[in-house]
C-alpha cells in the first residue's frame, strides 16, 4: 500500500532542453560564486528563503527544476546571492504544469496510479530487506485504517496521523512496511514518528524521488486471528510546508474492509470545493462531492475496497 500527494514534476523528451539550459547556468554561476551549497543555503535563509541543499543539487544537475510558488521565489533570491543580472535564471525555466481540477482528475485517471518510478520503489524495498513485498502472498491483513492529513496556512501539507489495525492469517506476524511518497521531494522526506503499539526498524529513503520505505515492528509478535493496532504521524517542518497538489491519496495493492481520510485545513485555507475520488481496476473514476464541517475539515469512507487508490482533493 502507498500514501501520499500526488508527485512532483519529472523530465519530459520535449523540456530536456529548457531543464538543462537552467541547470547549465545554476552551475557555472555557483562555480563562480565559489560558495559550497551549504553557504548559499545560509545566505538564501538569512534573506527569508528556505530551500534545502538536496533541492539546490538537484536543481544544478537538471534532476529537478524549481516549480512551486516558493521554490520560483526562492530562485530571486538565489540570482542575489549568486549576483547574477535578475532574471537570468527564471528566464530559462520553463511554464509550470498545469494545477487545478482538471489536471488533478487527469492524474487520478492514469493507468498507473503510482506518482514514482516502480524501480525507485523496488531499491528501497531491496535495501530493507523486503525485495518480494510487492509480489509476495502477505499473511497480515490491514482491516482498518484511518488517516489524517492536517493542510496548514500556506496550503502546505504539515503532517499525516495514521491509525491502521491489522489481523494475522498467521502465527508471529510482528512488522508492517510502511510505503510513503513526499508530493513535494524538494522539502525533503518527513519525519516519522511512531505513536503507539509500534517502533521503527529499517527505513530508507529516496530523496530524488520522494520516497520512504519504513518497517514499522510491533510492540510484540501476534498469531493467527489476532489483531494488533498501531499509530504513527508523518510530520514537515515549516513553514513553508512541502506542497500537496491539493491532494491526498491511498494506493491499496490489496483489499481494505474499512479506509477512512479525513483532511483538516487551517481556517484560513478552507476550500471552495472538494471531492473524494476512487478507481478500482480498470473501472472509470468515481467522484462525490463533499461538504466541509464545522472543524474545517472534510471525510470520506471506502468500504471492502481495493485494489485501487482512495482520495481527497480540493480547490480553492
Amino acid at each position: 500500500m502507498v500514501a501520499g500527494s500526488a508527485a512532483d514534476r519529472v523530465t519530459t523528451d520535449d523540456e530536456d532542453q529548457p531543464r538543462t539550459a537552467f541547470a547549465t547556468a545554476l552551475r557555472s554561476a555557483i562555480a563562480t560564486s565559489g560558495l559550497s551549497l551549504d553557504r548559499i543555503q545560509a545566505r538564501l535563509l538569512a534573506r527569508g528563503a528556505s530551500v534545502s541543499v538536496t533541492a539546490l543539487s538537484y536543481w544544478q544537475s537538471g534532476k529537478r527544476q524549481p516549480e512551486r510558488q516558493s521554490s520560483l521565489s526562492a530562485v530571486r533570491v538565489l540570482e542575489e546571492v549568486l549576483a547574477i543580472p535578475a532574471g537570468s535564471l527564471l528566464s530559462l525555466l520553463p511554464p509550470p504544469r498545469p494545477r487545478g481540477a482538471s489536471s488533478r482528475r487527469s492524474r487520478a485517471t492514469t493507468e498507473q496510479p503510482l506518482t514514482f518510478p516502480l524501480e525507485a520503489l523496488q531499491a528501497l524495498l531491496e535495501k530493507v530487506g523486503a525485495p518480494n513485498a510487492l509480489e509476495q502472498h502477505h499473511q497480515l491483513k490491514l482491516v482498518g485504517l484511518h488517516d489524517l492529513c492536517e493542510i496548514a496556512e500556506d496550503g502546505g501539507q504539515r503532517a499525516v496521523t495514521a491509525r491502521a489495525v491489522f489481523q494475522a492469517g498467521a502465527d508471529g506476524q510482528d512488522r508492517w512496511l510502511l510505503v510513503y511518497a513526499q508530493g513535494d521531494p524538494e522539502a525533503g522526506p518527513p519525519v516519522l514518528n511512531t505513536l503507539r503499539n509500534c517502533h521503527v526498524g529499517r527505513a530508507e529513503v529516496d530523496d530524488e524521488h520522494g520516497l520512504t520505505v519504513a518497517e514499522l515492528l510491533f510492540d510484540r509478535p501476534i498469531d493467527r486471528g489476532e489483531t494488533h493496532l498501531i499509530e504513527y504521524s508523518l510530520s514537515n517542518p515549516g513553514p513553508p510546508y512541502p506542497e500537496c497538489r491539493n491532494t491526498h491519496y491511498r494506493e491499496f495493492r490489496r483489499p481494505v474492509r474499512e479506509y477512512l481520510l479525513e483532511v483538516r485545513f487551517d481556517p484560513g485555507t478552507v476550500p471552495a470545493k472538494c471531492w473524494q475520488y476512487s478507481r478500482q481496476g480498470t473501472s472509470p473514476l468515481d467522484r462525490k462531492e463533499l461538504k466541509p464541517d464545522q472543524g474545517n475539515g472534510v471525510h470520506a469512507v471506502a468500504l471492502d475496497f481495493g485494489p485501487g487508490v482512495f482520495g481527497i482533493d480540493w480547490e480553492y
